[in-house]
């Protein structure tokens, strides 16, 4: 089939990635698909829902760090306002936290962006008949780290804590008491194995917990 000729049925896809070279050279790459076709390319995380809304795409092909909200919350929004539309997470981190997060959002692949895009459209027609796509590599990086050891809540506390905010600030900001904010940050260093709260963030960050 002549690439330039699509069929009668394409694939939706939508597009989020905030880097505006990026996104336009994986529109352009994955428009060449004969199968294929880019209907919204969206720059921020909280657009992702209302643009699913508006122009139903079968696949929604996700970065994870994206201004407003990250793809990993989008996907979760998409999996309860949108279920018919497969998540695609595409990211430059391939951290075995993010892997777990995006299965628990209900994503049903994750890629990294190194690979070609022959493998990525690959992907993409595989996530539309039902099966899970995840890069082998991280998978199996995922299942030696374990589990994410931090609550919820010490969580929500070291994500309020990484601007530098003082103890006080992130009581105010999440409506805690102090002590309880500092027994959080004891708790999330002590499990993280690290010596203080901007060392807990960063070990938290580097695995995807966060």
């Amino acid at each position: 089939m002549p690439r330039d000729h699509r069929p009668s049925k394409s694939i939706r896809v939508l597009l989020a990635e905030d880097q505006q070279m990026m996104r336009g050279a994986l529109a352009l790459l994955l428009g060449m698909e004969p199968d294929i076709t880019v209907v919204a390319q969206i720059a921020a995380g909280d657009a992702i829902v209302d643009a699913a809304l508006l122009h139903r795409p079968d696949v929604a092909l996700l970065d994870i760090e994206l201004p407003g909200i990250s793809g990993l919350d989008a996907a979760a929004q998409l999996r309860d306002e949108a279920p018919d539309c497969r998540v695609l997470i595409l990211t430059t981190f391939g951290r075995p936290g993010y892997l777990r997060r995006a299965m628990e959002a209900g994503a049903a692949g994750f890629l990294v962006k190194d690979g070609p895009v022959e493998e990525l459209a690959a992907a993409i027609r595989r996530v539309l008949t039902g099966e899970t796509v995840i890069d082998p590599a991280l998978a199996a990086a995922a299942l030696s780290a374990g589990p994410n050891p931090l609550t919820a809540r010490e969580c929500e506390v070291l994500k309020a804590s990484v601007d530098g905010a003082t103890v006080a600030d992130v009581a105010g900001r999440l409506h805690l008491s102090e002590s309880t904010v500092r027994n959080y940050l004891s708790a999330a260093i002590g499990k993280t194995g690290t010596r203080n709260r901007m060392e807990a963030v960063r070990e938290a960050r580097q695995q995807g917990w966060l």
